[in-house]
């Protein structure tokens, strides 16, 4: 048995994005033409050509089918397979491929397993919810397909470290879905603020989402719609009775399938302060919070926390309210790194460097939206416009480090996005939930995948699968 279904976020999700297919370009990454009225394609390989691919996904709801019709607008691909344990969501979606891919219509399949047993798959597209990441990403790689993955990695360490083993020993490309890193804006602001030391010395860092976007409804257990698997769905996760938030949107209110706001959030915030900062593995966590306001909702994921993540001397403060308002409106889900000559203010849709003295020094970037250039956008279901810019070069950077570890005698080229730094943001962000549970700070030994001196932490760091599935982690 295996799993499928669609990628989700929460309840209230931002704004919407571009598209588009074919099109000539000359060398590297510009695009230069239109063929048959078509967006140009904005990758056509390092020597002008690329290698047509043959692309499958597992996991077709929202961002699933968001991500392979990014990658349909960068590269020549063709989507030849998709999987799917709602036969609706399936259906839909393989209408809305074929229609984007000039009719050709992707086989379809009930059983991930099914998908990858063809082994005909160059890359596989893993946007299932959180707890059916680890699985589908190792048996992908393991069929011989480099693997873009949706964040977070994991909803334990011990499937993250597992996740990571397996891209290395079957040496494959695995790319995360933390598009921060490859956010034009963003890499702009990192380019004019961070790089060029206008901050002086860092001391410290917050990060936010003040977004409202907890479930907060108490809906009655029903039965499962008679098109979607719930027993394949749930996989090795927890057994919930079905309620109407359990799928296709709000999973992310429970535990059991996710790692709460601090796993959806807080790691794309986190991951691009590592990544502006140059970064490595957390060093020490402390989280506290809970269900403080919301508490009339059947969701069991905290509506308030705050966690400091300590990378040497700089601490790293993140904080959630599902209520409220946000401190600063601007900038609802956000990084503010402050330096002693300012602070940068960093979010999807803008950032502003505001000096400490000179207030002229100021600068502002926006994201710079393309709905002109991919015109079939414009109907597109729950696009997020202001992130598809970032998501088409996230796809991007991922076709260029496939085809480079493919060169004769070449090496594995990472993407900005390895599997190793989704990874890595991951388990801190894990780490936070572990020690609110347990009440106290958590000192992190990413070299040997252990809290230190914490016997009742490390036992968490594997959680227990269902039958008949077998945790890929068991063994390590």
């Amino acid at each position: 048995m295996s799993p499928v279904q669609h990628s989700v976020r929460p309840d209230a999700a931002p704004p919407a994005g571009a598209v588009g297919r074919r099109g000539f370009l000359g060398a590297g990454v510009a695009g230069a033409g239109v063929l048959a009225g078509l967006a140009p394609r904005l990758y056509a390989g390092e020597n002008g050509e690329f290698k047509p691919r043959r692309v499958g996904l597992i996991g077709c709801g929202w961002y699933g089918k968001g991500d392979v019709f990014r990658m349909l607008q960068v590269a020549p691909v063709e989507v030849v397979a998709i999987c799917d344990v709602d036969a609706k969501m399936l259906a839909e979606a393989a209408e809305m491929i074929a229609a984007r891919q000039g009719g050709k219509t992707p086989r379809t399949y009930a059983d991930y397993q099914e998908l990858l047993k063809e082994k005909d798959l160059d890359i596989v597209f893993v946007g299932t919810p959180d707890h059916w990441h680890a699985l589908p990403m190792i048996a992908a790689v393991e069929s011989g397909a480099h693997v873009y993955v949706e964040k977070p990695t994991s909803v334990d360490v011990a499937e993250s470290r597992a996740m990571i083993a397996a891209a290395r020993k079957h040496n494959r490309v695995v790319q995360v879905g933390t598009q921060r890193r490859s956010t034009p804006h963003l890499v702009e602001a990192k380019n004019r603020v961070i790089d060029e030391g206008l901050l002086g010395k860092i001391g410290h860092v917050e990060i936010c989402c003040y977004y409202h976007m907890r479930a907060n409804r108490n809906p009655p257990a029903v039965p499962p719609p008679p098109h979607f698997d719930y027993e394949t769905w749930t996989g090795p996760a927890p057994m919930r009775p079905y309620t109407d938030l359990t799928h296709p949107r709000s999973w992310r209110a429970f535990t059991e399938y996710g790692n709460g706001i601090v796993g959806d959030m807080c790691v794309h915030m986190l991951d691009m302060v590592r990544w502006m900062l140059d970064l490595g593995p957390v060093e020490n966590v402390y989280s506290e919070g809970g269900i403080l306001v919301q508490k009339d909702s059947l969701a069991n994921i905290s509506d308030t926390q705050t966690a400091t993540f300590t990378f040497g001397d700089l601490p790293v403060v993140w904080t959630h309210r599902s209520w409220g308002e946000a401190p600063d409106p601007d900038y609802p889900w956000a990084a503010f790194i402050h330096g002693e000559n300012g602070t940068l203010k960093a979010s999807v849709q803008s950032y502003d460097f505001v000096p400490r003295r000179n207030k002229n020094d100021a600068l502002h970037g926006d994201v710079v939206l393309e709905p002109d250039k991919y015109p079939e956008e414009k109907d597109e279901p729950q696009i997020e416009r202001h992130v598809v810019p970032a998501s088409r070069a996230h796809m991007k950077d991922f076709l260029r480090a496939i085809e480079v570890s493919e060169q004769p005698g070449g090496q594995t080229k990472r993407p900005v996005a390895d599997i190793e730094q989704g990874a890595t943001s991951s388990v801190a962000c894990i780490l936070a939930n572990l020690s609110m549970d347990l009440g106290r700070s958590l000192k992190w030994n990413q070299s040997e995948w252990r809290v230190e001196g914490d016997d009742e932490a490390n036992g968490r760091l594997l959680r227990p699968y269902r039958d008949p599935w077998t945790h890929p982690g068991q063994n390590a």
